[in-house]
């Protein structure tokens, strides 16, 4: 975790302070819808379908369980009772009043959360793998990298009104569960021949209404010269960034556009001219933000402890087992995913009683920490292998402990036209009616691992061109249909899907993912063929004939 400091807390002191000013003129009428939306925006707040929505950044996807409790609190005190996790690590609280924002990000502020940048057209929050400084993967903790470039882009004054949004994504692991090719600028930290710390970067990547994969521009670059790196790639778009179309405005434009070669040399040459300066990072610095990150004092403990032996023999703690738990770097230790998918309720959302469970079992069982990832469910990094079976116990108690992840049924999607004033179609009762329909855990797992995601529209806040079933919800004639895609993927072999055909209606859809699915077990080479590798042997064709046929 990291350790906040006066400054930090002032500073969002000052900010709630602002805001609640803010608000008073737009309650009494001095300031008009118009001129309270960019002020609204830079703290988070959006306007939604039926009532202000607030998004509250996750640095870096994690949490202390003082924290995960505010948030609870905040969702049964000014929201309904529930919040929704998305998949760039921030929570959404949909239901707020406007008159009573600036209490909820004043109760928030002070244990150090906030919404700001979590909107408008500047660097959004950073994220990283979820696992991070837990598994035996990485070659350093990424954290600390993101809160470099948090502190570095918080307020920057000349890339506070960008072209468009922008979006940075860090990555330690050989497998990538930050999705870095899809961003803005993909960071994947590794070590070069020599042993020292880097950075290969990519550009150009992202979703939406144009989506494309990254494009790697530097193998290698020095970990102590990322700031001056990044200023040059941000001064680049800056200044050539589309700002006459809404549509053509993000970097992967500007990127396709000139190409990669060409925006490369653009970035070299600007960066040439400031590498020495300021912004280079000194061993100091690094060691300075690092030393402010607390790390749990592990036990000496054994792997595989005979409770945990014990436990295992119970087959429902043994399936979770299976589905949830990872291998952590320190022996007798593991690492915790926990769904946010039980059959039937909305992807992603927790409720501030089950926040509550999560933060005490943190704080019983994790060091006090929680993480969140890109695909809407919780992470207990730290947990004592001799924990396990009282972690499920109570987890199950509490109805967090579906053993889907990475199935069929474990779906990512955004809220859709639910909430979202810009969506053309729903997506939390397509993903709903889709989990029933493999809601069997064993038919599930004769699946495998199998991942569908739902953007209500082009925006693609649900990721679906990176799924490995991508549906994207579509208007025609004011009805709602939905077109699909087979083959996406978000890690480190990052693709986008293919689409399979006509888009369909949306009675039609759940029923034509039973057959994709049931198509996909028929001609799969074997049971060790996952979906994504059967759709890349075969492409989509074989799925296509047979699934439009009985549609």
């Amino acid at each position: 975790m990291y350790a906040y400091d006066e400054f930090d807390r002032a500073f969002l002191a000052e900010r709630v302070a602002e805001f609640r000013d803010q608000v008073g003129r737009r309650l009494s009428g001095a300031l008009s819808e118009d001129e309270f939306k960019p002020l609204r925006l830079m703290n988070g707040v959006y306007l939604q379908l039926h009532a202000y929505m607030l998004r509250v950044a996750i640095p870096y996807g994690t949490l202390s369980a003082a924290q995960l409790r505010r948030m609870a609190h905040v969702a049964r005190t000014y929201d309904r009772g529930y919040g929704h996790f998305t998949t760039r690590q921030n929570i959404q609280f949909n239901w707020i009043k406007l008159d009573e924002l600036p209490e909820a990000m004043a109760s928030l502020a002070e244990v150090g959360v906030h919404g700001i940048q979590t909107s408008g057209n500047c660097i959004r929050n950073v994220t990283t793998d979820q696992w991070a400084a837990a598994t035996p993967e990485e070659c350093d903790d990424p954290r600390i990298w993101a809160e470099i470039l948090r502190q570095y882009s918080t307020l920057h004054p000349e890339f506070t009104y960008l072209p468009r949004k922008f979006k940075i994504a860090i990555t330690a692991a050989g497998h990538d569960r930050a999705a870095i090719k899809v961003h803005d600028v993909g960071l994947r930290l590794h070590r070069n021949e020599a042993g020292e710390l880097g950075f290969e970067v990519l550009v150009g990547g992202g979703l939406g209404r144009t989506p494309f994969v990254g494009k790697s521009i530097r193998d290698f670059l020095p970990a102590r010269e990322l700031l001056s790196y990044i200023e040059a790639i941000m001064r680049v778009y800056n200044q050539y960034g589309r700002r006459d179309n809404i549509y053509k405005a993000r970097i992967k434009i500007l990127v396709h556009e000139i190409g990669a070669e060409e925006f490369s040399k653009a970035v070299e040459a600007e960066w040439a001219a400031i590498r020495d300066g300021a912004l280079h990072l000194t061993d100091e610095m690094i060691a300075d933000i690092r030393a402010r990150f607390i790390y749990p004092a592990f036990a000496a403990l054994e792997n595989e402890p005979a409770v945990l032996a014990e436990a295992l023999k119970d087959s429902r703690f043994a399936t979770w087992h299976r589905n949830s738990v990872q291998a952590h770097k320190v022996p007798g230790y593991s690492i915790v995913t926990i769904s946010l998918k039980p059959v039937g309720a909305p992807p992603g959302d927790a409720t501030a009683d089950q926040m509550d469970v999560v933060a005490d079992l943190a704080e019983r069982y994790g060091f006090g920490e929680i993480r969140v990832g890109h695909e809407q469910n919780l992470c207990l990094p730290h947990v004592a292998q001799q924990d396990l079976p009282a972690l499920w116990a109570a987890l199950d108690a509490a109805g967090l402990a579906t053993p889907n992840v990475n199935l069929v049924n474990d779906i990512i999607a955004c809220p859709g036209l639910d909430y979202c004033a810009l969506a053309n179609a729903r997506a939390i009762p397509v993903a709903q009616e889709i989990a029933k329909r493999f809601s069997d855990l064993d038919r599930a797992r004769g699946v495998g691992r199998l991942h569908i995601n739902i953007s209500g529209c082009i925006n693609a806040c649900g990721h679906h061109h990176v799924g490995h079933i991508g549906i994207l919800g579509v208007e025609k004639n004011g009805q709602e249909f939905y077109q699909i895609t087979l083959g996406g993927r978000a890690d480190e072999h990052a693709q986008l899907g293919t689409l399979l055909g006509p888009a369909v209606s949306y009675e039609q859809v759940p029923g034509l993912i039973e057959d994709v699915v049931d198509t996909y077990l028929e001609l799969r080479a074997g049971p060790q063929e996952l979906f994504i590798d059967t759709v890349a042997r075969l492409g989509v064709e074989p799925f296509k004939e047979r699934v439009y046929a009985s549609h």
